[in-house]
C-alpha cells in the first residue's frame, strides 16, 4: 500500500501513515456550530447532529473536521458543511473567517478540556449562518434545530460528546443569545 494517496485535495496520507502522525503531531480542525438567524441578525436556532459511530451509541455533535494540506479554512468550512448537511445547505461563511474560540482536544482525559481519544488536535471553532435545506449525510442520521434554551438544556448536553455541548453554549453566548 502507497504511504500516500492522490486526490482532488492533494495529497492524502494512508490510514496507517495518518494514525502514526495524530500520536506525533496536533492535528488541525474546524469546529462548525450551524445556525438560523432571523431576518435581523439574531440567534434563532442552533443545529445538532445525531450520530451513531462504528463504536456504537448515539451522539450529538456538531460539524468538524480536518483541514487538509493546501486547503484554506474557508473551503474546509465549507467542505465540512456540504459533507454533514448536503450540497443545498447553502452556508455563508466569511470571506475572511475569524474564529469565535479555539478548542483543543486531548488524547487523555484533562480536566476542562476537550476528549479525542484518536488525537491531539487544534481546532478553530466558528459560527456558520445556514439559509439553504440540509439533508444530514455521510454519518450524520438527523439535524435538530434547536432554540438556544433546548441546545442548553442539561438532557441534550449530556447527549454532545468530546465537549461539544461546551462549544454550543460558547456560540450562544458569542451571538449574545444566553437564555
Amino acid at each position: 500500500m502507497s504511504d500516500v494517496r492522490t486526490d482532488d485535495l492533494g495529497p492524502w496520507l494512508s490510514p496507517e501513515n495518518l494514525d502514526f502522525v495524530r500520536r506525533k503531531v496536533p492535528m488541525v480542525y474546524v469546529d462548525v456550530v450551524p445556525v438560523r438567524l432571523d431576518a435581523d441578525g439574531r440567534l434563532e436556532r442552533v443545529g445538532l447532529l445525531l450520530r451513531s459511530p462504528r463504536e456504537g451509541g448515539l451522539w450529538r455533535t456538531v460539524i468538524s473536521g480536518r483541514v487538509l494540506l493546501h486547503e484554506s479554512i474557508r473551503h474546509a468550512i465549507t467542505r465540512h458543511v456540504e459533507k454533514d448537511l448536503g450540497p443545498m445547505s447553502l452556508p455563508r461563511v466569511p470571506g475572511s473567517p475569524v474564529p469565535f474560540t479555539v478548542t483543543e482536544y486531548f488524547p487523555t482525559v484533562v480536566p476542562g478540556a476537550h476528549h479525542d481519544p484518536r488525537q491531539h488536535a487544534v481546532s478553530l471553532a466558528y459560527v456558520v449562518p445556514v439559509d439553504g435545506d440540509v439533508a444530514p449525510q455521510a454519518d450524520a442520521l438527523q439535524l435538530a434545530w434547536l432554540t438556544p434554551a433546548e441546545a442548553m438544556d442539561p438532557v441534550v448536553q449530556s447527549e454532545c460528546v468530546s465537549g461539544h455541548g461546551q462549544l454550543v453554549v460558547a456560540a450562544i453566548a458569542h451571538l449574545g443569545a444566553l437564555p
